[in-house]
């Protein structure tokens, strides 16, 4: 790092102080090292959606310096041009966000005078370049945008898109992490890789578009096409609620401790649920569940099993993505649980 760099100093900004930073033009959004990027609307208003809601974003890091012949502070944004844009482009009423509560978007000028302060009020963490020569700055620039993993296709979905149907399988995938746990379904690493929220996405595409392989493209397709506008999110949540809480309502070793535990089978169970009209009574339903896991462990080759025996397991076990074998479990379990 360049010897002329003295320290980075921690601090705090609410966001009323970030615009009076703009409006006296002590703020330089537009550097020469900058990419020349634009967030989309969606992004933007996902950004202020996670203001809202308190959760925490990354630190913005400002070179702060002096201009001696003006005497005027001049803080230059090295990292968070992006953020920072959207927070003043939604209190000049560029877009819309979502607030929670409300069952649409909102401006900034349809906010009460105390969701106005509250906003205003909101904390940034600004991390201050103290002295930085621009030998500094670009390394630090580097180092602050370079990937530190190979990521996953649910993580690279997850960072490409910032609309309603990426919101709505993470609070979906979310709220149920004490059940994940439970049932043993995911484990504390898919979970870190956000496995769970790629199972929802995929599980609510075939909920809506009907049985089909697991497909990367599909899924993205998927969240680009309802990026803007998800209106079955009532719908689907409903359904998720309906079948995961039958879930919940069990005794947890039917799961954990059955072949019901792996995603895949999992899946598949969730998706034969959601055809029902009537759900199972808890007993019964534990009892099949339990009667399938005995078949699937039984000491017998599977030469010797039953042909649709052996086809179920046989989709359990092999290529278990593919529509042939997601097809094969559900037309299984229909029959084995007697729904």
């Amino acid at each position: 790092m360049g010897v002329n760099m003295d320290r980075v100093d921690y601090e705090t900004l609410v966001i009323q102080e970030i615009l009076g930073l703009n409006d006296r033009a002590e703020l330089d959004l537009n550097p020469w090292y900058q990419r020349r990027s634009v967030w989309t609307r969606t992004q933007q208003a996902y950004l202020i959606n996670t203001l809202f809601e308190g959760k925490p974003v990354p630190t913005i890091y400002i070179r702060h310096s002096l201009d001696l012949e003006s005497e005027r502070s001049i803080r230059e944004v090295v990292d968070g041009q992006q953020r920072l844009k959207s927070i003043l482009g939604y209190v000049e009423g560029d877009f819309t966000a979502r607030y929670p509560g409300n069952s649409k978007r909102i401006s900034y000028k349809e906010l009460t005078n105390r969701q106005k302060k509250i906003f205003l009020m909101t904390k940034l963490s600004i991390g201050y370049l103290i002295n930085a020569t621009d030998a500094d700055v670009i390394e630090i620039f580097g180092r602050l945008n370079s990937v530190s993993k190979n990521l996953n296709s649910q993580e690279k979905r997850n960072a490409r898109y910032s609309g309603e149907f990426k919101q709505f399988c993470l609070r979906q995938a979310a709220d149920r992490v004490a059940l994940w746990r439970s049932l043993g379904v995911f484990s504390a690493n898919d979970v870190a890789r956000m496995l769970e929220v790629q199972f929802i996405s995929d599980l609510t595409l075939n909920m809506l578009a009907g049985l089909s392989d697991y497909s990367a493209e599909k899924l993205n397709k998927f969240y680009s096409k309802y990026d803007e506008e998800f209106d079955q999110a009532p719908n689907v949540a409903n359904r998720l609620e309906r079948i995961l809480s039958h879930i919940a309502s069990i005794n947890p070793n039917s799961i954990r401790d059955t072949i019901f535990s792996r995603q895949p089978i999992f899946f598949s169970l969730l998706l034969v649920l959601d055809s029902l009209k009537k759900l199972p009574g808890r007993r019964r339903f534990e009892e099949s569940l339990h009667s399938v896991d005995d078949m699937f462990n039984m000491d017998v080759p599977l030469t010797e099993r039953k042909e649709k025996d052996a086809e179920f397991i046989e989709a359990c076990t092999s290529s278990t993505q593919r529509i042939k074998s997601r097809t094969t479990r559900h037309a299984y379990l229909m029959n084995a649980l007697k729904l």
